[in-house]
């Protein structure tokens, strides 16, 4: 420190005051004439030390008035003192103009100091002004790519460089991808690099610090992907605790990169950080809500958020479809219950209970305009709060409803099915001995004509009750359609059976008009069933709405036309509106009330009648009902004949000429069907033989041989069935086996399918079981 501060008092200015105040020093010793120039001198000398000593600025004006006193005390000494005074002017001109020197140096120094300073005040304003600039253009986007590019561009150009990048990961993964590019490294955009490659971009994002090499003649700093550069200076992007990227720029044009640039790439670096990470928050925001409104929208159900005043506040699509608005904007500020059902307190009450922290029921409400029905679930979308908003969900439910009457009306079917087969088997027993014994007794010796007259009544009505119970084991018969040639003659009047007496009741006249020649279709004879029946069903709900001055008449016809079948169902109701034609065979339309009716008979008819290669169409009845034509193609078919007279003769005379004393075994657990076969075969010598038990009757089978064997179906032998049990023992009895089934064809109850077996409808026709036993007869008796 001491050695600095005595280092301005070897200047020659210095040595001369020294000189002047030690000359002065020593005539003052000596007592010299001239003392006062020398005491002046000496004062100069110390003056001019102190002065270049403590403060340089004040060296020039304590020499001019150092000159100045020497020049006045000279004067005042006279001529002793002038040689003294000549020697110190002499010496103070050599300090001045040294002085005048070193003070010219000294303010060249000074102003290259404040233009190095100005220049570099400049400079931070320049970038100052920049970094302003870039974050007004970044603060005007906040797309990614709008960003990256304008954060290349002034990265390049604030740093002179010739290129400038930004790299960032791709997700959560290591994959890093070239998003923008300047200069020299535009080529590198959209390209893709492994984070952990040996590359100064890697490093800087891998340390997270900013990583520079510079200052190489020869390109030989990988930067990416294989990219090799002079220098490069890369500052990792960070924001949030996250480093997202890097952003990188190389090959300076002034130079190597000094401290100030790497200071200016850092903060750009930072602040392209923080946009960067708003941009890509916002995207996701954004990317969020396009993905919620468009599931929003994309819902079938109606979606709605209702405020605390109980308006709309939000609603989809769906919604606004189903109240049939001209879009969801269109409901805002609406009140939900008014909207719908125009009534608002059901809704009230409903969003009120979800307020409440509740969890209420869904509220299932009817649009009686529409016919449809709905259903509202509603839950608070924050905290259970008395001003909470809440959201609803509305489902149209009217089909799901529909579909679930349907259901439920399967299943009563089905258990009517279940119960038609138990009553069929109870009814066909006793009609068995009613048609049986009445045709025995037909078949006797002579009687009066009245006697006669009611037999045959009563043998009729049991044959007719027999059709109604067959008829009725069809209809209520699973499995899938058998398609044989049917004749729609035969249709109609197996199916006017079922709902005559019911039109009756009903004061509805049904009249048929069948064709005189057979009108042959092939198909299903038990669908085709099913749509007569829909089609006087819905006829029938028709007219029964009438008032009573009107008639109420249906009328069934059956024709041919060509190579064509029509069966046709008309009315004598008020039709249907032309408005609603068009939707006749749509699932699940109706113009019924509620609780009379799904909307689907008309549909699934239709669907019957297209599978069976036809058409179901629509009409306006001359009288102003509806008028239902079925159209099918027609199939050349000649039905088999009913067993004439003389055939029934020849069967009984075969069996008459067939040897005697046959030996029938009845397997039934009803007394009746026993009394009916033994009064058919006993007068001819046979013997009847009877067992209400099927195991029972497996134990007389193995004492003996019978010539045939009678068994209702149903007849059980333990566990099995009589019938699969008598096959398994005797499968070489099998042509001895009459098996009496309830019903015929598809539709009977025969829980043998597929089985070659002679089979007998019960009630029993006496002349096909006698057929039946001439010709079992006959094989034994060959």
């Amino acid at each position: 420190m001491l050695r600095g501060r005595l280092a301005p008092l070897a200047t020659p200015a210095a040595i001369a005051a020294a000189a002047l105040a030690l000359c002065g020093l020593v005539g003052l010793a000596a007592g010299h004439p001239a003392w006062p120039v020398a005491t002046a001198a000496f004062l100069v000398g110390v003056g001019l030390a102190v002065a270049r000593w403590r403060r340089a600025a004040w060296e020039i004006p304590v020499h001019v008035i150092a000159l100045a006193l020497l020049a006045l005390t000279a004067a005042l000494a006279g001529p002793a003192g002038w040689w003294a005074g000549l020697v110190a002017a002499a010496t103070g001109a050599g300090t001045v103009w040294a002085a005048l020197r070193r003070h010219g140096a000294r303010l060249a120094w000074t102003e290259s100091q404040r233009e190095e300073v100005a220049t570099q005040l400049d400079r931070r304003i320049s970038e100052l002004f920049s970094l302003q600039e870039l974050s007004y253009v970044l603060s005007e986007s906040i797309q990614i790519d709008r960003i990256v590019e304008q954060v290349v561009r002034y990265a390049a150009r604030f740093l002179q460089a010739s290129g400038a990048l930004v790299v960032l990961r791709e997700g959560e993964g290591d994959v890093l991808r070239v998003v923008g590019a300047e200069g020299s490294l535009a080529a590198l955009l959209d390209q893709t690099t492994e984070l952990g490659a040996d590359a100064l971009v890697t490093h800087a994002i891998e340390r997270d610090r900013i990583e520079v090499a510079q200052g190489v003649a020869v390109p030989s700093v990988e930067l990416l992907g294989g990219l090799v550069v002079r220098s490069a200076a890369v500052a990792p992007l960070r924001a949030h605790g996250v480093t997202m990227g890097a952003l990188a720029v190389v090959d300076r044009r002034e130079g190597p990169f000094t401290t100030e640039d790497l200071w200016l790439l850092s903060t750009v670096a930072t602040q392209a950080s923080v946009v960067l990470a708003n941009g890509r928050l916002f995207e996701m925001v954004r990317r969020s809500k396009e993905e919620w409104e468009t599931a929003f929208n994309a819902l079938a159900e109606g979606v709605v958020v209702v405020g605390p005043t109980g308006a709309i506040s939000r609603a989809n699509v769906a919604l606004a479809r189903l109240v049939e608005a001209e879009g969801e904007e269109a409901l805002i500020g609406c009140d939900l219950g008014e909207v719908l059902f125009g009534d608002p307190e059901p809704v009230h009450e409903h969003i009120a209970s979800a307020r409440r922290g509740e969890r209420p029921a869904p509220l299932l409400l009817r649009i009686e305009e529409s016919r449809r029905t709905l259903r509202l679930t509603a839950a608070p979308i924050a905290e259970p709060d008395a001003e909470a908003s809440v959201v609803l969900l509305v489902e149209d439910v009217t089909e799901q409803r529909a579909m679930e009457a349907q259901l439920i009306q399967n299943e009563k079917m089905a258990a009517i099915g279940q119960l038609v087969s138990g009553v069929a088997h109870e009814l066909n027993n006793p009609l068995t001995s009613i048609a049986g014994l009445t045709e025995l007794l037909l078949e006797r010796g002579p009687m009066a004509e009245a006697p006669r007259e009611h037999l045959r009544v009563i043998h009729d009505q049991a044959e007719r009750a027999g059709r109604i119970v067959r008829n009725l084991l069809v209809f209520a018969r699973k499995g899938a359609p058998e398609k044989e040639p049917v004749d729609l003659n035969e249709v109609v009047a197996r199916t006017s059976l079922l709902f005559v007496y019911e039109l009756k009741l009903r004061g509805i006249e049904l009249e048929t008009r069948t064709s005189r020649e057979p009108v042959h279709v092939f198909g299903d004879r038990y669908e085709l069933q099913q749509v007569l029946l829909n089609l006087v069903t819905n006829a029938a709900q028709a007219v029964s709405e009438l008032p009573g001055d009107r008639p109420r008449a249906i009328t069934v016809e059956t024709d041919r036309q060509g190579d064509q079948a029509l069966l046709t169902v008309r009315d004598t109701g008020s039709g249907v509106p032309a408005t609603l034609v068009p939707y006749l065979f749509t699932p699940f339309f109706t113009t019924k009330g509620p609780g009379h009716g799904t909307g689907l008979g008309l549909s699934l008819s239709y669907g019957i009648v297209d599978a069976h290669g036809g058409r179901l169409s629509y009409a306006q009845a001359p009288g102003g009902g509806a008028e239902f034509t079925i159209t099918l193609p027609v199939i050349e078919h000649e039905a088999p004949l009913e067993p004439a007279a003389a055939e029934s003769a020849a069967a009984a005379a075969a069996l008459e000429a067939a040897p005697r004393g046959r030996r029938i075994l009845v397997v039934d657990d009803d007394p009746a069907v026993h009394r009916v076969v033994s009064a058919l075969f006993t007068p001819d010598g046979h013997s009847v033989e009877v067992m209400r038990n099927g195991r029972n009757a497996l134990g007389l089978l193995e004492d003996a041989p019978y010539d045939l064997v009678v068994a209702d179906a149903a007849a059980a032998a333990g566990d099995e069935l009589f019938v699969t049990t008598f096959l398994a023992r005797h499968p070489e009895w099998r042509d001895r086996l009459v098996v009496a089934t309830h019903g015929r064809g598809a539709g009977a109850l025969d829980p043998f399918p597929g089985e070659s077996l002679h089979r007998l409808a019960k009630p029993f026709n006496l002349r096909e079981l006698r057929g039946l036993a001439a010709e079992i007869f006959g094989r034994l008796a060959a």
